[in-house]
Order: C-alpha cells, then structure tokens, then sequence
C-alpha cells in the first residue's frame, strides 16, 4: 500500500510557512563572534544612531605610531 498524505493544501501551506521560520541552531566558538552575530540580527533605534553618529564626530584622530613620526620626516 502507498503512503497517501491526509494533509490539505491549507494544512501543507501552514506547514511549509512554520518550516521556514524555524532557524536553525547555531554554534559559535566565542563571545565575540556570537556579540557579532546579534549586532547583524537587531536593528539599532534610530534615535542611538544618531547619539552615536555626533559622539563620533568629537573623536580625535588617533596619534601617529612613534615609527610613522621617525621614518616619515
């Protein structure tokens, strides 16, 4: 005897959408690499973006190494 299946198009449809949106687990080698992965996955608020954007404004460049200062003259 064949294996029928009862399910309907609905039933296959409902299935096939609850299949899609499972993820997949994961395994990360480090604290880094999972920080890494959450950033890529959350949006960050808009408002933050901004503060961020500003307070990096106010950043100095960074200084010149001491050999860059010896051999660049």
């Amino acid at each position: 005897m064949k294996h029928e299946s009862k399910l309907t198009s609905q039933d296959q449809e409902q299935l096939a959408e609850i299949k899609s949106q499972q993820t997949s687990a994961r395994e990360f080698t480090s604290v880094e690499e999972v920080l890494r992965h959450d950033a890529g996955q959350t949006a960050v608020p808009s408002g933050i973006a901004e503060r961020l954007a500003r307070s990096v404004q106010n950043v100095p460049p960074p200084e010149r190494s001491w050999w860059q200062r010896v051999f660049q003259r």
